[in-house]
């Protein structure tokens, strides 16, 4: 439009001409800014829809994996995934791909208008793009391996920062602040360095593409004054091209960015597939799903190692009738986790069978087997949040009456109701702000708000006072005569009471019997209670 203005209204001094046509420009950049104002609009709004759909499908996948894949990976790393890589996925929709499309298009466009216009002065124009081409393709190579350096030791430094804070209280104790505080500042170097490889790149690369452009320029000045001069090329046709070369060169240097974030998205979605990819969840192809279960709980012949031949339990067999207790005891590494780690079905036997009720847990849908397990643990996690959504799990359908209810059984309801706030208390961190033994008394309302049909003990009041351990043998006593019960436990004390105890000694069932038949077989069982109780 430019060169019509010049050649066909400026060169003979039509102004209304002049006039109508620089209107005409006008409408065409108030066209660009509205297309310019949704084109950014909706790619942002691409971006995030899909980064929302993502990330949600990320996090239900990996809330279906199994505990051992835990185990082995940094919570770092995880986050990392979910957050940081599916965001660099946004970045993809909303500036990279979109943006990478119309950049190449314009390019296409423009390069066809310059040869429609004049071929000649076009091929000038466009003779240095091998050298262009050649330079974008270096550029694009070197630049993802910098990347994928840059998104590695970003990883590394999330799971590095996670664990550290976690165990703060561990490195303070042990004194180990300037160690870790000089591991970090090496982590973080690594992160300095492998982003200085990508801005050394770039370094190259800009002034290449001004070199490139400046030598097409030179070009098409050389050729151009002399079609001018000799009058077969016009001032509005040069003074088009020039403008034609300046705005194709733009969309090149937009062109560096939109690699940036494509190949950060390339980086991610590899570790976001290979994630999604790993063999490690739960098979949950089971359907039966009863809304109570009786809890007769049996164990056939069951083999079972977390790696290789190393077998934790071997041929291990017992049966539980339904709101019988169960009392494990054993030393550490007998396998009486394991147990439970099975019949919670964290794990799958490679041996042998599980029954509950008759029925194979296997055949069981995981999520109806396990609403119907209650288990409490030495460990206990509360999360960031209130007392009431702690034991409740946020789970909107238990009524707050259940949960004073539960609160008021274990003993702990007039303590919560001195907090400030009340039930809507917020525990921090891990529940830092609570005692040991008033974790404990949370997960044990936890459990009885969900009335689970099978309760498991592991090792629950290892870490109580005798105070506290009384408080909660008194609120148990009567609910586990409605329950099928299984305790794990170092104190004897606790579960002298159990209908059946069994011994565990490396994986092996070596005692079975009440409190009374085992102390009369004067084994591991009795050996043990002599030893805690310093019988002559």
């Amino acid at each position: 439009m430019i060169q019509l203005a010049m050649d066909r209204y400026l060169a003979i001094g039509d102004y209304q001409g002049l006039l109508n046509i620089t209107i005409w420009m006008l409408v065409l950049v108030v066209v660009q800014i509205v297309v310019q104002y949704y084109l950014t609009y909706l790619s942002d709004w691409l971006g995030q829809h899909v980064v929302r759909d993502l990330r949600v499908q990320l996090y239900t996948y990996t809330t279906q994996l199994r505990i051992s894949f835990y185990n082995k990976t940094p919570v770092g790393r995880l986050v990392t995934r979910n957050i940081s890589d599916t965001e660099t996925l946004a970045d993809v929709f909303s500036q990279g791909l979109a943006a990478l499309l119309g950049d190449i298009l314009q390019l296409v466009a423009m390069a066809a208008f310059m040869v429609y216009i004049d071929w000649k002065l076009a091929f000038l124009s466009l003779a240095t793009l091998p050298l262009l081409f050649l330079s974008t393709h270096l550029f694009k190579e070197k630049l993802k391996d910098a990347i994928q350096e840059v998104r590695d030791v970003v990883t590394k430094l999330n799971a590095f920062v996670q664990s550290r804070v976690t165990g703060m209280s561990i490195i303070q104790t042990f004194s180990r602040e300037a160690q870790e505080s000089e591991n970090f500042k090496a982590l973080n170097e690594m992160h300095r360095k492998a982003s200085n490889k990508s801005a050394l790149y770039y370094a190259f690369y800009f002034p290449a593409l001004e070199i490139i452009r400046a030598i097409g320029i030179s070009l098409l000045i050389w050729y151009g004054t002399r079609g001018v001069i000799q009058e077969h090329v016009t001032l509005g046709k040069l003074t088009a091209f020039l403008m034609y070369l300046k705005m194709f060169f733009r969309p090149l240097y937009h062109l560096a960015e939109r690699f940036n974030t494509l190949q950060m998205g390339i980086v991610s979605t590899d570790k976001i597939v290979k994630l999604l990819e790993n063999k490690e969840q739960v098979e949950n192809k089971g359907t039966y799903r009863p809304e109570r279960l009786g809890g007769e709980v049996a164990f056939d012949h069951v083999w079972f190692a977390y790696a290789g031949k190393d077998y934790v339990l071997k041929d291990v067999t017992f049966h539980i009738q339904a709101q019988q207790s169960l009392a494990i005891v054993g030393a550490t590494g007998a396998g009486k986790s394991t147990i439970i780690n099975l019949l919670e079905r964290f794990y799958d036997p490679q041996q042998g069978n599980i029954t509950i009720d008759g029925v194979n847990v296997l055949d069981y849908d995981i999520r109806a087997l396990r609403q119907n397990i209650g288990l409490v643990l030495q460990d206990v996690f509360l999360f960031s949040t209130s007392i009431y959504e702690n034991i409740t799990l946020g789970n909107r359908d238990i009524p707050k009456e259940r949960v004073i209810e539960a609160a008021q059984l274990v003993g702990i309801h007039d303590f919560i109701q001195r907090l400030p706030g009340g039930y809507d208390y917020n525990v921090q961190e891990r529940g830092m702000t609570l005692s040991m033994g008033q974790r404990q008394l949370l997960s044990f309302a936890r459990v009885l708000v969900y009335s689970p049909c099978i309760l498991i003990l592991d090792e629950a009041t290892a870490s109580m006072d005798t105070e506290t351990e009384e408080l909660i043998q008194k609120a148990t006593a009567q609910l586990l005569q409605s329950r099928t019960a299984i305790i794990i436990a170092h104190r004897l004390s606790t579960i002298q009471h159990a209908d059946k105890i069994i011994v565990l000694e490396h994986g092996e069932v070596k005692e079975e019997g009440t409190h009374e038949s085992l102390l009369a077989q004067n084994g591991y069982y009795a050996e043990l209670y002599n030893v805690q109780y310093q019988v002559a």
